[in-house]
């Protein structure tokens, strides 16, 4: 049943990225945890809502890393070291002019989120607070991003891991010492947030220096400036990425159109929207992992053109994704209740979230492919196959909701997101039948 070779390089990748995932809430949780022993409620607010709009922010450009990781990962295949290290400088550079971008326009961005939110005036004035820090650590954010691409691309995914559990160690020491020592309080927080960004940017970069340092050699070229803004390869650079980030677009207007449309319905129903949504959180962070092991392998042997070990590969992710399937279904359908007990001791929520909780259930059979394919059209630098199922799949999302919110209510919002999922992955797998097709 197993290819232990393939098996092995794809858990390899895997692991590491889904440990990865699941220590980046941790950053959120701790600072909520701290602040939640403020005092006030209004501190608690504050952190949830700033650190929704740098949420939003920083997952717009997530195009930084996924655009690195497949071109990366092809040049490797293609054993071109010369366009592996002009590639990370080439999303360096891009990320940190996007960065000076949102330094200089970071007050009407915060105007312009303070009153999408609208907040109370006493968070607001909080809010501004944990901005006006948090915002200086856009430099550090987005060149993680483009160094997470370029480890993965380099089939890499240990030092992503290395880093995204060390900026949880320092932010919790960090806010903790500012908060308890220093008397702070949402500053304390926010500049806790601030030097564990730049302290995990840090230790990215001295893990690079000292893993890679041997590819400092393909960069002693006269006319490496020329290299990096060369007009073809830039074009190229933005056109790939400027396809993921209009799918970032529309993949962030789903998500919080799903939590709007939640709180319309009243707080019980909010409540019961965000408890369920902690499944399908927990299921994307492992489905993640293998496909960021699909972007990494598969682009890879696209790279090299080795036709067979690129399609043995991706017949070796659905494998995993079956068995994903199979787990996280049966998982959620035996103790998927006593789960959501463990999250809130409110019985009123629990009890209504059981007549959605099928639904949810449902999440890893609809949703599977469409994690999968993300990771392989990443590989292969197919972002406008991406753009085209996931523009089809919103498009479906909001019909299916407006025609049948006034039917089925809350049921509507669900079975649009299940449908939003499956067709992702239905599109993507008829392109994808097609690019196979053209291997043979």
């Amino acid at each position: 049943m197993f290819n232990t070779k393939t098996d092995q390089q794809i858990l390899r990748l895997a692991l590491p990225s889904i440990i990865s995932n699941v220590t980046v809430p941790l950053l959120g949780l701790i600072d909520l945890a701290i602040v939640g022993h403020m005092g006030s409620t209004v501190y608690i607010g504050a952190i949830a809502v700033g650190s929704m709009i740098f949420n939003v922010i920083y997952w717009i450009f997530n195009f930084l890393r996924m655009g690195t990781s497949g071109m990366t990962s092809q040049a490797l295949g293609q054993r071109n070291l010369t366009t592996v290290s002009h590639l990370l400088l080439r999303s360096l550079v891009v990320a940190l002019l996007i960065a000076l971008i949102l330094l200089l326009l970071q007050r009407p961005l915060q105007q312009l989120a303070l009153f999408a939110m609208h907040p109370s005036v006493e968070i607001a004035v909080l809010v501004r607070t944990y901005y006006n820090i948090c915002i200086w650590g856009a430099p550090a954010m987005l060149c993680l991003y483009s160094l997470t691409g370029w480890f993965v691309g380099m089939q890499n995914t240990r030092i992503p891991m290395i880093v995204s559990i060390s900026q949880n160690v320092i932010n919790i020491v960090a806010s903790l010492t500012l908060v308890y020592a220093f008397g702070m309080k949402i500053e304390g927080v926010a500049l806790g947030t601030l030097i564990a960004q730049w302290g995990g940017f840090l230790l990215a970069l001295f893990l690079l220096l000292h893993n890679y340092s041997r590819l400092s050699r393909y960069l002693r070229d006269e006319n490496l400036i020329r290299h990096i803004f060369n007009r073809r390869e830039m074009m190229k650079f933005f056109s790939l990425n400027r396809d993921l980030f209009f799918r970032t677009l529309a993949l962030v207007a789903v998500n919080l159109f799903f939590t709007a449309a939640g709180a319309r319905q009243g707080d019980l129903m909010l409540a019961v929207n965000t408890l369920l949504m902690t499944l399908f959180t927990l299921y994307s962070y492992i489905m993640d992992g293998f496909a960021f092991a699909g972007e990494a392998l598969c682009g890879k042997h696209w790279g090299a053109h080795n036709n067979a070990a690129f399609c043995n590969v991706t017949n070796r992710l659905f494998l995993w994704g079956w068995i994903m399937v199979v787990l996280f279904t049966l998982v959620y359908a035996l103790g998927g209740t006593p789960f959501l007990s463990l999250l809130t001791s409110d019985a009123h929520v629990v009890s209504a979230s059981t007549t959605y909780r099928w639904w949810a259930v449902a999440i890893p059979l609809f949703g599977m492919a469409a994690f999968l394919y993300d990771g392989i059209f990443v590989g292969i630098t197919h972002s406008r196959g991406m753009l085209i199922s996931t523009s089809v799949a919103t498009l479906l999302f909001f019909s299916i909701f407006f025609a049948l919110r006034t039917l089925i209510g809350n049921h509507a919002l669900w079975l649009a997101l299940l449908v939003y999922l499956a067709t992702r992955g239905i599109v993507q797998g008829i392109i994808f039948k097609r690019i196979k097709h053209s291997l043979t």
